[in-house]
């Protein structure tokens, strides 16, 4: 079950990753290819964006960088994955197609994927020594916005091909995102992924918090972003900051109406009982429940046949 899962078992120690500008970066292999890809409408954007995206451009002057719009997002699938186009093209956020687009370039070229509002805080070489790599989320599962694999993952094969499954309507936009495309489906996909127990070459190791950001040592650092998220969205967050209070209303909620349906229960079986039934009946109710005398007689007259 997600709300247990620790991500222990496959976590990224501390203690593994050198410390920025260390000697022993160059001694790790390189599995991941150097390409940085991110998405956006199109290549004018958002100016409170552009410092996060700078910050990773100049760490990182050795790698290739793939701003993904939504016009080369198309393109690309309606090459080299025609069988998803008309998925892709039906979903109803464009959220959704930016969630798709991520892992179908993941598992095509490879490389780390990181959302505009993430910046970068130190190179991400130590990360490439990685088959694939997810980030931890809280308060359980795994997110999507900074992610990084080497092409053709098993992992991310797996992603791309259950897509088509996930593409429901919940009704709720922010539900309909997360569990068709966003980071609840990725979750769910990887947690069936990690039971079939793969192969070291095959693993998907993951980024704890504190190594994605909150120290100078971390990977990223967090910038203003999350712009789709609608009311709805809101409205379920603030429900799990105060998910103490909405526990105990709904107890109490629960109990009002169970003693309500119960008395109007007892006056129903008041208004139905005969004038000469006796009080003690009358506010029970349970006198149909019991045997009468010839009754009990032929009980146990048939037992002792």
């Amino acid at each position: 079950m997600l709300l247990i899962e620790d991500c222990s078992h496959d976590a990224i120690h501390r203690a593994e990753i050198p410390a920025p500008g260390s000697g022993l970066i160059d001694n790790r292999p390189q599995l991941i290819p150097k390409i940085i890809h991110q998405t956006y409408v199109n290549e004018s954007l958002p100016a409170h964006w552009k410092d996060a995206q700078q910050s990773c451009v100049r760490l990182h002057d050795d790698y290739e960088y793939k701003l993904w719009t939504d016009k080369s997002s198309r393109d690309f699938i309606a090459k080299e994955y025609p069988w998803f186009l008309d998925t892709f093209d039906g979903y109803a956020h464009p959220i959704q197609r930016a969630d798709a687009i991520r892992y179908f370039v993941l598992a095509h070229y490879g490389g780390v994927y990181i959302d505009l509002d993430d910046g970068c805080n130190r190179r991400l070489d130590p990360l490439l020594s990685y088959p694939a790599w997810l980030r931890r989320t809280v308060p359980t599962g795994i997110s999507n916005d900074a992610m990084g694999a080497v092409p053709q993952h098993p992992f991310f094969l797996r992603v791309i091909d259950s897509l088509q499954n996930y593409d429901r309507n919940w009704q709720v936009p922010y539900i309909t995102v997360m569990y068709s495309t966003g980071p609840l489906f990725l979750s769910v996909i990887w947690k069936e992924y990690i039971q079939q127990d793969p192969i070291e070459e095959n693993r998907v190791r993951v980024l704890m918090p504190d190594e994605y950001n909150k120290h100078a040592w971390s990977f990223f650092s967090l910038r203003r972003g999350s712009s789709w998220h609608g009311g709805d969205a809101r409205f379920i967050f603030w429900m799990g900051r105060h998910w103490v209070l909405i526990t105990t209303l709904g107890f109490v909620l629960a109990g009002l109406v169970g003693l309500t349906v119960w008395w109007i229960y007892g006056r129903v079986l008041l208004l139905g009982t005969p004038k000469g039934q006796s009080k003690s009946s009358r506010s029970l109710g349970w006198s149909w429940l019991r045997p009468s005398h010839k009754e009990r007689y032929e009980l146990l007259d048939r037992h002792d046949v």
